[in-house]
C-alpha cells in the first residue's frame, strides 16, 4: 500500500510540475518537462538515498529558479508552487527516514540562503515574499520529519524494552524453577542422608556386643554419608543462587582425592583397583571433571557388575589426560540397583564443558569401558605429582 501510494506522489508531482511551470512561468516545454522529472526523481529517491535526494531536490530547486521567469508579479518566485511542496516533501520524507535533526536543519537553513542568493542575482524577477512560503513549508516538513523520526525511535526503544523484559522474567523464572528444584532435592535427599548419619553413628550403642570391625564399617558409612549430605549442599547452593554472583563452596574435589574416593569405595566392599599413578597440578576444572568421571564410572561399575573387579586408571599422555573405568564381566548375574539414567549424559556434558570427549560400551571380555579424554596445556605449578593405590 506504501508503495502504490508513493508511485501516485511521484507521478502526480510529475505532472502537476510540467503544469506549474507551464503556465505560470516563461520556459521551454523541454526544459519544464526536464525539470518535472528531476523533481520527481528527488521525491522517488528519498525513500531509498536520503541525502542524495536532498541534494537533487535542492539543485532541482535552484536550476527551477535561475531558467524561470514569472509571467507575472502575481506568481511566486524564486519558488514556484511544485517546487515549495515538492522539496518540502522531500525534507519530511528524509527526516522521517533517519536524518538527524541538526542535518535536517543544515539542509533548512540551505534552503533559506539559495532563496536568498536568488533574490539578491535578480531582483526583477520576484520579491522577498516569495521566499515565505518555501520557508514556512520547509520548516513545517523538518519538524514532521523529525517528529516521525522520533516515534519509529521511540516506538524501537520500546520493542527491545519489551525483548529485554521477557528474557528478564525468562530468567527470573528459570532462576525460581532452579531454587525450586534445589529445595526439592534438599528435603528428600537432605532428610534420608541425615537419617543415615544418625543411624549409623547410634548404631554400635542400640545394638549390643558390636563387633569392632562392624563399629569402624558404621563409622565409614557416617563419614561418607557426612561427605555426601556437605557436597550436595555445596551442588544445591549454585542451583539457589544466580550464576553471575561469586559463590564461596570451599575447595572442590580434584585428582589427589581419587586414591581415596577408591579407597573408601574398597572400605564399603567392592574390589576397585587404582592402576598406576595419578597425576595432579592440571587447571581444577579438568582435575574436577576428571574426579567426577571416576566417580560416577565406579558408581556405575559398582551398580551394574557388584562382584566384578573394577579397575581405574589416570594417565597424563601427549596432550591429553585420560581416564578410565573398566568392569570385568561380573561372576554371577546382577540386578542394577535403580538409578536415574542421566550419568552418562550427565558426564558427556561436563566433559564437554572442558572441550573433552566421552567414549562408553561394553568390552568383548563381557565388562564395561568408561573412558573421558580431556586436552590438557601446561600443568600449573605442583608438577606432576603421583598417588599410588
Amino acid at each position: 500500500m506504501r508503495r502504490w501510494v508513493a508511485d501516485l506522489g511521484v507521478v502526480a508531482l510529475l505532472f502537476l510540475t510540467v503544469l506549474d511551470l507551464a503556465q505560470h512561468y516563461e520556459v521551454a516545454i523541454g526544459a519544464a518537462v526536464a525539470l518535472a522529472i528531476a523533481r520527481a526523481l528527488a521525491l522517488s529517491l528519498s525513500w531509498l538515498w536520503p541525502r542524495v535526494a536532498v541534494v537533487v531536490s535542492l539543485v532541482t530547486t535552484g536550476v527551477t529558479a535561475a531558467l524561470t521567469t514569472p509571467v507575472s508579479a502575481s506568481e511566486p518566485w524564486p519558488w514556484g508552487t511544485t517546487a515549495a511542496f515538492g522539496h518540502s516533501f522531500v525534507l519530511a520524507i528524509v527526516g522521517a527516514r533517519g536524518l538527524g535533526r541538526r542535518e535536517q536543519l543544515g539542509w533548512w537553513v540551505a534552503t533559506q540562503a539559495l532563496g536568498l542568493g536568488a533574490i539578491a542575482l535578480a531582483p526583477d524577477r520576484g520579491g522577498w515574499r516569495g521566499l515565505i512560503t518555501m520557508a514556512v513549508l520547509s520548516a513545517v516538513a523538518v519538524v514532521v520529519g523529525d517528529l516521525v523520526r522520533s516515534r519509529r525511535e521511540t516506538n524501537r526503544l520500546l520493542v527491545e524494552q519489551e525483548t529485554i523484559s521477557k528474557s528478564e522474567r525468562a530468567e527470573r523464572e528459570r532462576l525460581q524453577e532452579r531454587t525450586r528444584i534445589a529445595r526439592e532435592l534438599h528435603d528428600v535427599v537432605a532428610h534420608h542422608l541425615s537419617v543415615v548419619v544418625v543411624r549409623a553413628d547410634s548404631a554400635p550403642h542400640r545394638l549390643a556386643d558390636v563387633p569392632d570391625e562392624v563399629r569402624a564399617e558404621f563409622a565409614g558409612i557416617a563419614d561418607e554419608a557426612r561427605a555426601s549430605l556437605t557436597e550436595m549442599r555445596r551442588v544445591l547452593r549454585l542451583l539457589r543462587e544466580p550464576v553471575d554472583q561469586p559463590q564461596e563452596l570451599g575447595p572442590q574435589p580434584g585428582l589427589q582425592e581419587v586414591p581415596e574416593l577408591v579407597e573408601s569405595t574398597r572400605r564399603a566392599g567392592a574390589d576397585v583397583r587404582l592402576v598406576g599413578e595419578v597425576p595432579s597440578g592440571f587447571d581444577p576444572a579438568v582435575e574436577l571433571t576428571a574426579y567426577r568421571v571416576v566417580q560416577e564410572g565406579i558408581s556405575n561399575a559398582v551398580r551394574h557388575a557388584l562382584h566384578a573387579v573394577v579397575e581405574v586408571a589416570v594417565r597424563r599422555t601427549a596432550g591429553e589426560l585420560e581416564v578410565t573405568v573398566q568392569n570385568a564381566r561380573p561372576p554371577r548375574p546382577v540386578v542394577p540397583a535403580p538409578g536415574s539414567g542421566q550419568g552418562l549424559a550427565g558426564m558427556r556434558e561436563r566433559v564437554a564443558l572442558v572441550d573433552g570427549t566421552v567414549s562408553t560400551g561394553p568390552t568383548p571380555e563381557g565388562g564395561y569401558l568408561v573412558q573421558a579424554v580431556i586436552p590438557v596445556g601446561q600443568e600449573v605449578a605442583g608438577g606432576d605429582h603421583g598417588h599410588g593405590g
